[in-house]
């Protein structure tokens, strides 16, 4: 006589060897992390540096957007513009630019702020490094009614760190127009010796308080409520600035006088390049 399959087991084993399973007890929820109680406690915590790279990574992407549609339309891509609409876009580009200056400068102090793009010298045009530094800062310059002055080397073709030296002379550009009332402000390379160059930014704004000049490049200052600033209290630019000058072998430095202005200088190798490079 044929058995099912359910038949032929040992029902009573089969009881038996459950029982013998021990119970297999949950494993219990991790309990989630307590919220920060405010950005300042945020920012400090295992994850803060984090959170201030994404931070700049996620303004630096729209403000590169701002920057190419106002140049598209200051050259007529979407149709012709006045001299009043130009102007006014000239204004845009150069708030974007400052906006994205000031974002790649946090994310380059979040990674030590003395990386030399450029590691090893090449040829280059002071002009036309000059050229590209004073489009930028024209707007604000002429909003101001601001003169901008170029004063080239002779040889102007030079062999040196092209990246890094715009990046700074545009960081000081830009803060010396920004903090300049009236008169002029001057980009300046003069030769010292065969191989050397002082390159310089100067202006003719109040100049810095003797007091304010041991904080000078610290990231962060908290200047007192009713004193004028000559820079931002965040201090980046120049924190960064002082930190690629040392990457090529100098110290930046500073001479300012009440009622003359201030004037940033640093002295590097730039023999003469390549004529043709």
């Amino acid at each position: 006589m044929r058995t099912s399959t359910a038949e032929r087991f040992d029902w009573p084993a089969v009881a038996t060897a459950i029982a013998a399973v021990p119970e297999r007890i949950p494993e219990p929820t991790p309990e989630p992390e307590p919220e920060p109680p405010d950005l300042a406690a945020c920012l400090s915590g295992p994850h803060g540096l984090d959170l201030v790279v994404e931070l700049a990574h996620d303004l630096r992407s729209p403000l590169t957007s701002i920057l190419f549609l106002a140049e598209a339309l200051q050259q007529g891509q979407g149709g012709p513009v006045t001299l009043e609409q130009t102007r006014q876009l000239g204004l845009i580009y150069s708030a974007a630019l400052c906006l994205c200056a000031t974002a790649s400068d946090v994310l380059e102090l979040a990674r030590g702020g003395q990386r030399l793009v450029d590691r090893a010298p090449a040829p280059f045009s002071v002009a036309e490094v000059f050229g590209s530094v004073r489009s930028m800062i024209l707007p604000i310059a002429e909003e101001k009614r601001l003169e901008v002055r170029l004063v080239h080397p002779v040889p102007e073709r030079r062999t040196g760190h092209e990246r890094a030296l715009s990046r700074v002379l545009l960081n000081l550009a830009t803060n010396a127009v920004k903090f300049t009332d009236s008169g002029f402000v001057e980009i300046a390379a003069l030769p010292v010796g065969t191989r050397r160059l002082e390159f310089s930014v100067r202006d003719t704004g109040h100049g810095i308080d003797a007091g304010r000049l041991r904080t000078l490049y610290q990231p962060v200052r908290r200047p007192p409520a009713a004193q004028r600033e000559h820079f931002s209290s965040s201090g980046l630019g120049l924190t960064i600035c002082r930190k690629l000058v040392r990457a090529m072998g100098s110290e930046l430095q500073v001479e300012t006088r009440p009622q003359w202005g201030t004037r940033f200088f640093f002295e590097v190798d730039a023999p003469v390049g390549s004529a043709a490079a």
